[in-house]
């Protein structure tokens, strides 16, 4: 018998671009190979409106619907709208023309799993890694077998697996449908070269989306599957989406000298930390194809960086800015603003400390969102800011109570430097550049200063 099982991104998101959902390019190919009667299909609500996902559904009438959640708001304190009473509502539709079994799971879902599992109404949910988890759920439902001992699932009534297993290097694999869309919105396409952080951050839920152990794609099958991509699709532009890129340099050396190796003629950007990098590893991540690092670098105050839980200092910023600089490898800084341990003398250092770097962009975030799980979460319920009964899924940030924004606008502009502030009209210019040039890969660089 063949069993069809859905897959749903139920992303809408699209700012400051749209992205490709990754978990189904992974998710798809594993269960079709390791559980053969089964067959996968792909519904993306960024190209569906809900009468057309409802149209779907009823026409595939698909023995499981499985649900991706990548996010559960914005993360920007001056947008505070949640997404989950949208996500209800498309759930309610989903389940008004199909009683199939309904499983859900993400990286938004895994912040909050019994309560997206309870208040969606859903039958299953899986946190982190899903390809092996969501196999060991369909051969146990298809079979009639218990579910009660599978990794990572939750089920409805507040029961939770706390079983966890890593699988070995997933390969990815593109749906035609999908790049179309977002190549021609985002222009670029995004891949995983490794998985999980060992950081800690006080902010930060990568450690329990992800896992705190560092897991490693294999290097030939990440550079195949983005040469066949290429041969494909055209595309030659690429984001690694890894937590933090140069976690592990030797794995980066290997992946990219095989893509030197493989001349492959395209381009690339990443997440980095602003330390932990060689000029010798920089100048090969150029020859690879590196344009883009953004740096999740949260302050240029060192003492703010010791209360954010960060293991670099300003010294570390200003040596990695320099050698990207240096080897014509565009990059921007992502701050916190008022977040955690920052006091008013610590964030004028931050801004002062910005004209000691040249030809970037600074994205600033105003306050840290208070996430479940974190340090700064349980910072939060210390300092009675949150309770127990607060409900998270609405969005809760950690901000200093004597910022104040349009003073730190000022102050930020009279550096003479390139501060880009989520409210800012450039976000909206890079978005009609983008689609009116046609360009791939990012806009920001275009927004740089001396």
């Amino acid at each position: 018998m063949n069993y069809k099982v859905v897959l749903i991104s139920i992303n809408r998101l699209r700012e400051p671009y749209p992205v490709y959902p990754l978990s189904t390019a992974y998710l798809k190919p594993y269960v079709e190979e390791h559980i053969p009667e089964c067959s996968v299909e792909i519904l993306d609500l960024n190209l569906l409106s809900d009468d057309e996902l409802m149209d779907r559904l009823r026409v595939i009438n698909p023995h499981f619907i499985c649900v991706s959640i990548r996010n559960v708001d914005g993360a920007n304190s001056l947008d505070r709208r949640a997404f989950f009473g949208g996500y209800k509502s498309i759930i309610d539709k989903i389940k008004s023309c199909s009683d199939s079994p309904l499983i859900i799971g993400g990286a938004g879902f895994s912040i909050f799993p019994q309560q997206f599992v309870d208040e969606l109404g859903a039958d299953y949910g899986i946190e982190g890694e899903g390809e092996d988890a969501l196999c060991e759920l369909l051969r146990a439902l298809i079979g009639g077998k218990p579910t009660d001992s599978i990794q990572r699932l939750t089920h409805k009534g507040g029961c939770r697996s706390n079983i966890c297993r890593y699988i070995d290097s997933p390969q990815a694999q593109y749906d035609p449908q999908l790049v179309e869309f977002y190549w021609k919105q985002s222009g670029m396409l995004n891949i995983q070269t490794k998985r999980g952080c060992p950081y800690n951050c006080v902010y930060c839920t990568y450690p329990q989306i992800d896992g705190r152990k560092v897991r490693t794609m294999d290097v030939e099958s990440v550079v195949e599957t983005i040469a066949k991509a290429k041969r494909d699709f055209g595309a030659n532009y690429w984001f690694f989406t890894d937590s933090v890129f140069n976690i592990d340099n030797n794995f980066n050396d290997r992946l990219c000298n095989a893509l030197v190796e493989r001349d492959l003629d395209i381009s690339w950007g990443a997440y980095f930390s602003p330390s932990n990098i060689t000029e010798e590893q920089m100048a090969l991540y150029k020859r690879s194809g590196l344009t883009h690092i953004e740096f999740g670098t949260e302050s240029f105050c060192d003492q703010t960086l010791s209360a954010y839980g960060k293991k670099f200092t300003f010294d570390d910023v200003v040596r990695v800015s320099n050698l990207a600089l240096k080897h014509n490898v565009y990059y921007s800084h992502f701050l916190i603003l008022a977040g955690y341990g920052e006091s008013s003398e610590q964030l004028h250092t931050t801004i002062n400390n910005s004209r000691h770097l040249h030809h970037t962009v600074i994205f600033p975030y105003v306050g840290m969102r208070i996430y479940p799980g974190t340090e700064l979460y349980r910072c939060s319920l210390d300092e009675g800011l949150i309770d127990e009964s607060t409900d998270m899924l609405i969005p809760q940030y950690y901000i200093q109570d004597d910022f104040d924004l349009e003073q730190t606008k000022i102050l930020a502009e009279a550096t003479g430097k390139a501060w880009i502030f989520p409210d800012s009209p450039q976000n909206e210019m890079m978005q009609m550049l983008k689609i009116k040039r046609n360009k791939k890969g990012p806009l920001w660089e275009y927004l740089r200063k001396p």
